[in-house]
């Protein structure tokens, strides 16, 4: 079994999907946002935790609008390391 796709959901009207292709390095991030309609594309390696950790942190910030705690952060970099190498 593999998971190619993980779909957040933050705030209202905040939205985020990673995915991750069959032989492919990267895991691929699409930010949706009021302010980003048309959605910000991010690329993470997905064999580099320290990658993922930091699209983690970034996402909920993103998606809650404030900076998280370690406890926050880490509910995303879990769901994340399931499309990682690590």
């Amino acid at each position: 079994m593999r998971i190619t796709r993980i779909d957040f959901e933050g705030k209202p009207g905040y939205y985020a999907t990673a995915t991750r292709r069959r032989e492919c390095d990267v895991i691929e991030v699409t930010i949706l946002t009021p302010e980003l309609p048309n959605g910000r594309e991010q690329v993470v390696l997905a064999d580099c935790e320290e990658d993922i950790y930091s699209m983690a942190d970034c996402l909920h910030r993103e998606l809650e609008g404030c900076k998280g705690t370690q406890g926050d952060i880490d509910d995303y970099h879990r769901a994340l390391l399931k499309l990682g190498d690590c």
